[in-house]
């Protein structure tokens, strides 16, 4: 996949390309902060999307956290949709577009599993800035406006 030239309507997207990795914190409802280690990775095959992964582990002892999988699709008019599934049993998409080097996402729809945690909406803002890529995710778990649940920084590995 790395020798795979960008698809054209891929846009800005194909600035997130390769392998990421970082640290961050954040917090569950009213809980303790925690740190978190990172990685991400975007991917593409020549098709108009990007693939991509992504996977936490607790900065205290290594234990697994947090992952989620799916697509980015960029829009011909620089808007991007992104559809993930989360291993705690969540799918979502999330809709937005780029303000500057900011790429600002929001719920457009989610579910849940009968067993997953209550999640009602989510909101991500990715700022990238060369090789650094920092985020803040926001989080709602009921009916109230979603709140600061995560944020982070990243450096591409490769």
């Amino acid at each position: 996949m790395d020798d795979v030239v960008p698809h054209p309507d891929l846009g800005r997207l194909a600035e997130l390309l390769g392998d990421w990795e970082g640290e961050g914190r954040g917090q569950w409802g009213g809980g303790d902060i925690f740190g978190y280690r990172e990685w991400l990775r975007f991917a593409h095959n020549g098709k108009p999307f990007v693939s991509y992964t992504q996977r936490t582990a607790a900065s205290d002892d290594g234990r697994p956290l947090h992952g989620e999988s799916g697509y980015w699709r960029a829009g011909a008019d620089g808007s991007v949709e992104l559809v993930l599934a989360h291993g705690i049993g969540v799918a979502e998409i999330e809709i937005g577009g780029w303000d500057g080097n900011t790429l600002r996402l929001r719920t457009e729809s989610l579910r849940t599993s009968p067993t997953a945690k209550p999640v009602t909406a989510l909101e991500r803002d990715f700022e990238l800035d060369g090789d650094t890529l920092r985020y803040t995710l926001r989080m709602s778990t009921t009916s109230e406006a979603p709140r600061w649940h995560l944020s982070g920084e990243l450096h591409r590995a490769r």
